[in-house]
């Protein structure tokens, strides 16, 4: 143990009588070990908002959409075949067919570029109009921040009333209560009945969204081949798999499916989008590991440079320690202390900084702070491996000077 800590003390020394050259050697260490874990905690980040987001969506949840086939030959993009739409009756025989337990939602985009007016106050053109009916908050896993969800009543009645988003909120009613309150759209004029929570910047995007109901939203904003998302919610938890199929059986029912004809729709569950997601993010990862292992590999070519050059300029240190009795196992071991902790000092401030900033990218996307502890777990190995391939031939260089030759150097 005596001897461990006299190689640490020697270590250090030499480090700090080569201040400039071990700083710049630490910078280049923390600086891929910052690229590697920044990134990696950011990508965590990200995982989390995800996992989150299609948590309060349902995680247990899946939609029934239309289907079109494209092909890309070279830079042309061909359809080959176009599945019927989901017609507004289709969705609605569903919806009464369907008896399981679980909400049934009816929706359809009625205009991504709408202005709203409240007097003199107006948005911006980018406000989206969805229809819809009573259940599509809760399939959406959404909340009204205030008001009340549209009633039986508004569908059947097609009545002008609308649930809005904060961003409405804070362009039309600065500091006023939105309830009750009719705004304009051309042609339409909606009286405002709740308001969505903030979902802050995650993936939803419902601070700048309006709902009406689906059966006004069909009377102002009819086109042809509009087509309706289903959207089923069990009521509890249950096999979704066996829900999805017993939904597909029902509406191959619907749309007057051969039982020979593959279905001419989409079951698109909720946790298989996520998964698809979570599965293009391990590509950002790899090539983040990628480009911290690279740096790393300059970092070690440029620490053993160094110990090189310190192995000249100490030959007659080594020496004396020679002629005072140090064996060859004792002058390899001090070279290699030294190489490992400036890998592990500069793997030390790679790994600070990497987790805040990347905490910083997680901060911006509504992430809790997130540390990867198997990733830096695996930098401060990473580091010691950087540290013990570069000190090794240096150390082995030192250990091999001949003690008179070293002596009489310079």
């Amino acid at each position: 143990m005596t001897l461990f800590w006299e190689n640490v003390r020697v270590a250090f020394k030499a480090i700090r009588s080569n201040r400039v050259r071990a700083a710049l050697t630490m910078a280049i260490i923390a600086f891929g070990i910052m690229a590697l874990v920044g990134i990696l905690t950011a990508i965590d980040g990200l995982k989390s908002t995800l996992t989150d987001q299609f948590t309060l969506m349902g995680a247990n949840s899946f939609s029934i959409t239309s289907r079109s086939m494209r092909v890309t030959v070279g830079n042309q993009h061909l359809r080959t075949r176009n599945h019927s739409h989901i017609t507004f009756k289709e969705a609605m025989a569903f919806k009464e067919r369907f008896q399981e337990p679980a909400w049934v939602s009816i929706s359809f985009s009625a205009s991504g570029m709408a202005e709203y007016r409240f007097g003199n106050n107006k948005t911006n053109p980018n406000i989206s109009i969805l229809g819809s009916d009573e259940n599509y908050l809760t399939f959406a896993g959404q909340e009204l921040e205030s008001g009340r969800n549209f009633s039986q009543d508004d569908l059947s009645g097609s009545r002008h009333v609308v649930i809005i988003g904060k961003d409405i909120v804070r362009f039309l009613f600065p500091g006023v209560d939105p309830l009750g309150k009719e705004i304009s759209l051309p042609g339409l004029k909606l009286t405002v009945i709740g308001v969505i929570k903030s979902s802050g910047a995650s993936m939803m995007g419902t601070d700048q969204m309006t709902i009406i109901p689906i059966t006004t939203a069909r009377q102002y904003f009819s086109r042809p081949n509009i087509s309706y998302n289903i959207g089923v919610m069990p009521h509890k938890s249950v096999s979704l798999d066996m829900m999805a199929s017993e939904a597909e059986g029902i509406f191959r029912i619907v749309r007057n499916l051969d039982p020979r004809d593959e279905s001419d729709f989409n079951i698109q569950k909720s946790d298989s989008l996520i998964a698809m997601l979570l599965e293009n993010i391990r590509f950002v990862t790899l090539a983040a590991t990628i480009i911290g292992f690279i740096t790393l590999f300059g970092a070690a070519v440029g620490l053993m440079n160094i110990m090189l050059v310190s192995v000249t300029e100490r030959t007659r240190e080594i020496g004396v320690r020679k002629a005072l009795g140090a064996r060859k196992s004792v002058i390899r071991q001090q070279f290699l202390y030294e190489s490992v902790i400036i890998g592990q000092l500069g793997g030390f401030f790679g790994i600070i900084a990497g987790i805040f900033i990347g905490n910083l990218v997680s901060f911006g996307m509504g992430s809790s702070f997130t540390v990867p502890w198997v990733w830096v777990i695996g930098g401060v190995m990473a580091c010691f491996l950087v540290g013990i391939a570069s000190g090794y031939i240096p150390a082995v260089k030192a250990s091999a000077v001949d003690p008179i030759e070293a002596l009489r150097y310079e």
